[in-house]
């Protein structure tokens, strides 16, 4: 498995080693020893799985309180996925990772505590599936405004996003309850 860190130096791309011949491909997604090794420690407690259609906004999203870590991956199509640093002590508070994972390259993408995650779908449909290190706690979630301009994200939108309710009612950033 090969770790390379992205612009916000916590946040990684992990790249699989995949065993693939005619009768299709094999990979580990989760292995807890090699990720330790990698630096990931991790104990995860729940598992995601959402689809989405094109144009699909989601997030971007956190947990206050129960926070969560979360290794991302999509196992069909293709999204791009957006991270940003919330963790006010940082001195890369406010910056944002861009990364595309596709199915097709098997890539995951660690996010630790103390960001904000969102994603689009960039292909026909995409599932994407997430561990997540505690539980979902709807009275702790919070949502930070997708088109911030502060943040100055470049979505990679051919139309308005298709956006849930409490996407759309995201907050700016300046505004949000933030990790210290």
């Amino acid at each position: 498995m090969k770790i390379t860190p992205t612009v916000l130096p916590e946040v990684l791309l992990i790249e699989p080693r995949v065993f693939g011949d005619a009768r299709g491909f094999f990979f580990e997604s989760w292995n807890e020893r090699a990720f330790q090794t990698a630096g990931i420690t991790a104990h995860f407690v729940q598992d995601n799985h959402s689809r989405s259609a094109v144009g699909v906004l989601r997030g971007l999203h956190y947990q206050i309180n129960q926070a969560q870590a979360k290794l991302v991956r999509v196992v069909a199509g293709e999204i791009v996925d957006v991270v940003v640093d919330i963790r006010k002590s940082s001195p890369n508070f406010g910056r944002h990772a861009v990364i595309r994972l596709s199915a097709d390259t098997h890539d995951m993408l660690w996010v630790p505590i103390g960001f904000a995650h969102g994603f689009c779908v960039t292909s026909e449909i995409a599932e994407v599936l997430y561990k997540t290190t505690d539980f979902y706690a709807p009275q702790h979630e919070r949502c930070i405004l997708w088109n911030d301009p502060d943040l100055g994200i470049q979505w990679p939108l051919q139309a308005p996003p298709v956006l849930s309710a409490k996407d759309a009612a995201g907050v700016p950033l300046r505004n949000a309850e933030v990790f210290a």
